[in-house]
């Protein structure tokens, strides 16, 4: 299958994900999900009991991708694949999730200090229904952090909408002392995935 225009929707909020897309030329439109305060969001992201990080990931990016498609139908827009993403960070098998507060966010990087931790990033594409998702895995070992970087990361690189509470584009990549895997997906993008699942449904990357 080809798309005439070569474009898609992106439905993330996501500036890194902007960008990633913008860097292997991807034309896109951005698909906005309900998340205001009068508005409930969309999608449900608690994990369910006892669920693995595999399972929670790929069902919240597979009800991403669902929701998205709605969204299209719903709206009457032209008919063009969805990109959705989801990135979590776990440790020693646990989802970190997003810091709700500076408490949790130092908690989360204590917890991260002199370890190693995986970052999986699912992405999805959605065209008619039709929906598939590929998984990104990265391990990335930082080295013992001191509190006053954990607060300078926190100030600075306002993690409270990060997973794992930290930024690799922002202080924490001074953490960093080895990355075994997607720097891409670390920041909320693989773009190998990305441009693999682009190809499959018929958008040109590079065009």
């Amino acid at each position: 299958m080809a798309f005439s225009e070569n474009q898609i929707y992106l439905a993330s909020r996501s500036l890194r994900r902007r960008e990633l897309l913008k860097q292997i030329g991807v034309k896109y439109n951005i698909l906005l999900m309900r998340e205001t305060l009068s508005r409930p969001a969309d999608i449900d992201e608690t994990p369910l009991p006892n669920e693995s990080p595999n399972d929670y990931i790929f069902r919240v990016t597979n009800t991403k991708a669902e929701a998205g498609w709605l969204r299209v139908t719903q709206r009457q827009l032209p008919p063009f694949p969805v990109l959705v993403a989801d990135t979590i960070v776990t440790l020693d098998g646990r989802i970190l999730g997003k810091p709700s507060n500076k408490a949790h966010a130092a908690e989360t990087l204590n917890a991260l200090s002199g370890r190693s931790h995986q970052v999986l990033t699912a992405i999805g594409i959605v065209y008619k229904n039709d929906i598939q998702v590929k998984l990104s895995t990265t391990t990335v070992r930082f080295r013992e952090i001191t509190q006053h970087e954990i607060n300078s990361c926190i100030e600075h690189d306002k993690v409270y909408d990060k997973a794992g509470a930290y930024a690799i584009q922002g202080l924490a990549a001074a953490f960093i002392v080895e990355i075994s895997g997607s720097y891409s997906g670390v920041k909320g993008l693989p773009l190998f995935e990305t441009s693999q699942l682009l190809e499959e449904v018929g958008i040109k990357v590079f065009k």
